[in-house]
């Protein structure tokens, strides 16, 4: 099988190593993601493969927030989405758009944002393909 998705992984760096695993294990749950990898200051999420990384920066310096830079989760349906936006405010995160319908960006699209902990732009998104 042919891996569809053109990304291998994305890396954010956090200024409080514990407090991201707290606030991403029941987030990326939501949406079928675990642990694949977790050593001393990284851990990383996927279904199968390492893809989302989390981690204290490599070069020793506090983490930032890169400005217009947002990381998408696919979901496999609406609720999903919903699940993943309540698990991230329920965890601390700050909203960023409600779930809903985005049809600025195709019919098929609906997304959920949210900041993280350290102000990360995180989404959850599902197409659904049967408004095409």
């Amino acid at each position: 099988m042919e891996n569809p998705s053109i990304i291998n992984h994305v890396s954010i760096g956090v200024a409080d190593f514990e407090r991201a695993k707290a606030f991403y294990d029941p987030v990326l749950a939501t949406i079928g993601a675990k642990r694949i990898v977790d050593i001393e200051h990284a851990v990383d999420y996927g279904k199968m493969f390492p893809e989302f990384w989390v981690h204290l920066p490599i070069d020793g310096n506090p983490a930032t927030v890169g400005n217009g830079t947002h990381i998408c989760f696919f979901t496999n349906s609406q609720e999903e989405v919903n699940a993943f936006y309540k698990a991230a405010l329920d965890a601390g995160a700050t909203p960023d758009g409600e779930p809903g319908p985005r049809p600025q960006y195709g019919e098929p699209y609906y997304g959920g944002f949210v900041r993280d902990l350290d102000g990360h732009k995180i989404e959850a998104n599902f197409w659904d393909m049967s408004k095409m």
